[in-house]
């Protein structure tokens, strides 16, 4: 449990530092930004694609990411 909730913390500093909210992770972000916005950008598209395949025993990781994120913030 130690490594995974590092494991955590480190993705989501890693995202913090390209400018993103620093309580998400990078999977999270790479769903909304390329799923759940106006102007979807090309590689928000790409990290997705590439985030799901390194996650590729997890169907939908990125999307699963995102809907724990949104979970968490209601609380």
């Amino acid at each position: 449990m130690y490594f995974y909730k590092l494991a955590i913390a480190l993705d989501q500093f890693f995202n913090a530092l390209i400018s993103g909210k620093p309580n998400e992770t990078l999977s999270s972000r790479a769903y909304r930004c390329a799923n759940l916005t106006d102007n979807a950008k090309k590689r928000w598209i790409i990290a997705e694609k590439v985030i799901n395949a390194i996650f590729f025993w997890q169907k939908k990781h990125c999307y699963l990411a995102y809907v724990s994120q949104r979970k968490r913030n209601r609380l």
